[in-house]
């Protein structure tokens, strides 16, 4: 098996695991112990890019629920006994405004005795738009486009747009009635409940002072829309959350395990921070491989958006990792793959890319200067120039972003 196919095979490995159905599935006899009251039924309220998987699975459990799906593109096909809704990702859309707004509906109807079981995946933030009392969903998505080019982390995002929603940190729990359960599937590297999916069951990340705050650390403040700025001013709201069954069923972290067991060593660092630092600290770790060692990485970088090409944050890292293999390159053949469980890294259909040491050389053969494509965020076209892209399709799951370094075996 060459570098390359056992990166990717790493990888499908890491993808497999993350399954939504068989993660839910081995948590329903969970959600079940409590059922609901005399009278009442279960609604089923499932989103995120894994929602129509999961929610096929908790189906099987709960055949007579109502349910209502709300994911993105390629994972919207009909699913028998629940309503499929198509939203927009990673900018929100009309069409999520629309789910939102059933969303709130349904939480909204439920009633003490019946039970909602949330079904949370990643993607879900901007799936669900559902502006602050005074905002539009053109106010929405010029924030979005604001935080997605600033470089925060997931972290930071959410913190912002938690308080500029009415379902985000904790939403959907001031709007039922009835006692909710969610099965969450983590795309955030640590697993905070609070990041995925900002957080819908659960209390926010921050106040909306901390969020101010960081605004104006971050940059955009005063390029947001008066209304936001508005929304984010308001009083704190002083109510206390009722509590939530949360329970996480599927990770990143578990993702990586499953390459673990299938012969890699977990690397000793995760995808995280600057795109480019995180690239040079895993060439770093090239020249101290073994003959035919595989390091397996899990987590999520950040890239700051200077330019307007076409590209996604593991299109970056894989880039930026040949060409510092390049520049210090090792006396033996490797490949590098970083890939988003999703199937999608960034606006295109790019999964992610798969480099090996002559991957910069073919990039210029094809007529394009990788150094230049970078400074324009433009990894897309240079990655397909030297037939270093992945494409993958929708995977139905989201567990962030797996990664592998391999070096062939004998050399």
């Amino acid at each position: 098996m060459t570098p390359s196919d056992r990166a990717m095979a790493l990888i499908r490995e890491g993808i497999a695991a993350a399954e939504p159905g068989a993660a839910v599935a081995r948590a329903m006899a969970e959600v079940l112990a409590d059922p609901p009251g005399q009278g009442g039924r279960w609604q089923v309220i499932a989103v995120g890019k894994a929602a129509r998987a999961m929610a096929a699975a908790a189906l099987q459990a709960l055949p007579d629920a109502t349910a209502l799906v709300v994911t993105n593109a390629g994972n919207d096909a009909p699913l028998d006994g629940a309503v499929v809704l198509r939203a927009g990702h990673p900018q929100p859309d009309a069409g999520g405004a629309a789910a939102a707004d059933e969303v709130i509906r349904r939480l909204s109807d439920a009633g003490p005795q019946d039970r909602v079981l949330a079904l949370i995946s990643g993607g879900g933030s901007a799936m669900l738009p559902a502006p602050a009392e005074g905002m539009s969903l053109a106010d929405k998505q010029a924030v979005n486009r604001l935080l997605l080019a600033s470089g925060a982390d997931i972290s930071q995002v959410n913190l912002i747009r938690q308080g500029l929603s009415r379902l985000k940190g904790g939403g959907w729990l001031r709007l039922s009635r009835a006692p909710v359960t969610a099965l969450i599937l983590s795309d955030v590297p640590g697993d905070d409940l609070r990041v995925i999916a900002s957080g819908p069951t659960v209390a926010p990340v921050g106040s909306r002072g901390q969020a101010v705050t960081l605004a104006q650390d971050l940059g955009i403040w005063d390029q947001m829309p008066k209304a936001a700025q508005d929304a984010l001013r308001r009083p704190e709201d002083r109510c206390a959350l009722p509590q939530a069954r949360n329970i996480l069923v599927g990770s990143n972290a578990l993702s990586v395990a499953a390459m673990v067991g299938a012969g890699a060593d977990p690397a000793p660092i995760p995808l995280k921070g600057d795109v480019q630092d995180c690239a040079e600290a895993i060439w770093a770790l090239a020249a101290d491989l073994c003959p035919g060692q595989a390091l397996a990485f899990g987590g999520e970088t950040t890239v700051r958006l200077i330019g307007d090409g076409m590209g996604g944050r593991n299109q970056e890292l894989a880039l930026r990792v040949a060409l510092l293999a390049e520049a210090r390159p090792v006396p033996f053949d490797w490949a590098f793959a970083s890939v988003g469980s999703d199937g999608r890294d960034g606006p295109g259909e790019a999964a992610g890319g798969l480099v090996v040491p002559g991957t910069p050389r073919a990039i210029r053969a094809g007529g394009i200067d990788p150094v230049a494509a970078l400074a324009r965020n433009d990894s897309t076209p240079a990655l397909a120039a030297g037939d270093a892209l992945v494409t993958t399709g929708a995977t139905g799951t989201n567990v962030a972003d797996l990664a592998a370094l391999v070096r062939a075996a004998g050399a």
